[in-house]
């Protein structure tokens, strides 16, 4: 089948590639040329174990192109997804600028029938504006779907591949039938391809990433209860997680969530919910928890290092808002940043993946070293923020006579308490006694 995908960011990258593995051929188009050019190299701009080699082993066959052309690549295209950015205006709202001018370069420039498929995270009611769209320009029957992605960053390609679901908001019983088809490779082992109503695909996306940043944010809020009470999360975590209708998914504690979808989609709910007179209170508080938690670790710090980091050198493992990419949006990470500088202090850092997103980022605000051991050198502590395998069984006498001294404060919970204070550390993690 053919295939077009506007926006090759993560989503778009993502979707193109693992179409075109399964034999559709698919041109993946954006403005940026620079990016189109990399790509075109099978140089990727985002990092996701194993998608480089789909990129390049489909690019190879011939069955997954990159244009700067969003036209051309639409022209004939049975199915278009539209995979471009939505960031949050000023207010938190969605911007769904690039998504509408997407759509009116599908209706302007298709030739044939086609499906145009919201792929990007959109508020409720967005298929009936690109819908509106369509209408004043489109030359050829259209068809509109809402088929939001649920991808965890660092296991896209199997989610892609081996879905927990799919999901497809659609009135066009044509369009249906297509959908089947395209996704009919990746529903084989009996996952549900789940069909509904326009306004209710898109709000599940919302409601999915809300519900699960809410069970983060409830963990969190248990921790702080832990270390105020001498109780362990990591007990406590087991006791609620062995409850099937609670379960063990997103329940542990750590430095808060951040990236591209919870903290700009729990505030575009939000959002929207006050449009429509409809207080989410309980959103509302999630939010609230979260920007607190994401400055614990630098609470933890100062109590450490006598109550300031004035003059205080802090070695950060850990850059990325999770371990397995290299993005950095809204990480914890950058909150801890902030505060050490706020306080007066100076930050050393080293991440696997994140080095060239964070000179992005930060300039040369922050020393970025190339490995573990020499972030901590003549640090006054250290802190884990992301939980990368490579910092899960260091070399602790290394990392001791590196440090000016033995503190470490863990947000992710990866180290014993017992064993780093046998170690000779002071020792600080989340919810659990030290």
């Amino acid at each position: 089948m053919k295939v077009a995908v506007i926006g090759t960011g993560y989503v778009g990258l993502v979707l193109g590639a693992c179409l075109a593995d399964t034999g559709n051929d698919v041109v993946c188009a954006d403005l940026d040329a620079a990016k189109i050019d990399g790509l075109q190299r099978n140089i990727l701009p985002i990092f996701e174990p194993g998608l480089d080699v789909i990129v390049a082993r489909n690019q190879r066959s011939e069955r997954l192109s990159f244009t700067t052309d969003v036209a051309s690549a639409v022209q004939h295209a049975q199915f278009v997804f539209i995979a471009v950015g939505t960031p949050a205006d000023e207010d938190g709202s969605a911007d769904l600028r690039y998504v509408l001018a997407a759509a009116e370069t599908i209706a302007k420039s298709a030739e044939d029938e086609v499906v145009v498929v919201t792929k990007s995270t959109v508020p409720v009611g967005t298929a009936e504006r690109i819908r509106a769209v369509l209408q004043e320009h489109a030359r050829v029957p259209f068809h509109v779907c809402s088929n939001p992605e649920f991808l965890k960053e660092g296991a896209a390609v199997d989610d892609f591949t081996h879905p927990d679901r799919v999901i497809v908001g659609t009135d066009s019983q044509r369009a249906r039938e297509l959908m089947e088809e395209l996704y009919e490779p990746y529903v084989r082992s009996g996952k549900p391809l789940i069909f509904m109503d326009l306004a209710s695909a898109e709000l599940t996306k919302y409601a999915a990433n809300a519900m699960l940043a809410t069970r983060i944010s409830f963990m969190n809020e248990m921790a702080l209860m832990c270390e105020r009470t001498g109780a362990n999360v990591d007990l406590v975590r087991l006791g609620i997680g062995s409850d099937p209708r609670i379960g063990p998914s997103f329940l542990l504690p750590g430095p808060g969530y951040g990236g591209s979808c919870f903290p700009k989609d729990v505030q575009a709910l939000l959002l929207s919910g006050q449009t429509r007179q409809v207080p989410l209170r309980i959103l509302d508080a999630v939010h609230v928890s979260n920007e607190h938690q994401k400055g614990r670790a630098a609470e933890k710090l100062r109590f450490l290092l006598g109550g300031s980091l004035q003059g205080k050198r802090i070695a950060v493992w850990g850059l990325a808002f999770k371990a397995q990419t290299d993005d950095m949006r809204e990480s914890p990470s950058l909150s801890l940043i902030d505060a050490v500088h706020a306080d007066g202090g100076t930050v050393v850092a080293h991440d696997p993946e994140s080095r060239r997103e964070a000179t992005r980022r930060l300039g040369t605000t922050v020393e970025l070293v190339t490995s573990a051991y020499a972030a901590c050198a003549d640090a006054d502590a250290l802190v884990l923020m992301t939980d990368w395998n490579e910092y899960r069984s260091p070399d602790w006498k290394r990392v001791r006579a590196a440090l000016k001294a033995p503190i470490v404060v863990d947000m992710r919970n990866l180290y014993s308490p017992s064993r780093m204070r046998g170690l000779g550390f002071t020792y600080d993690s989340v919810g659990r006694p030290g």
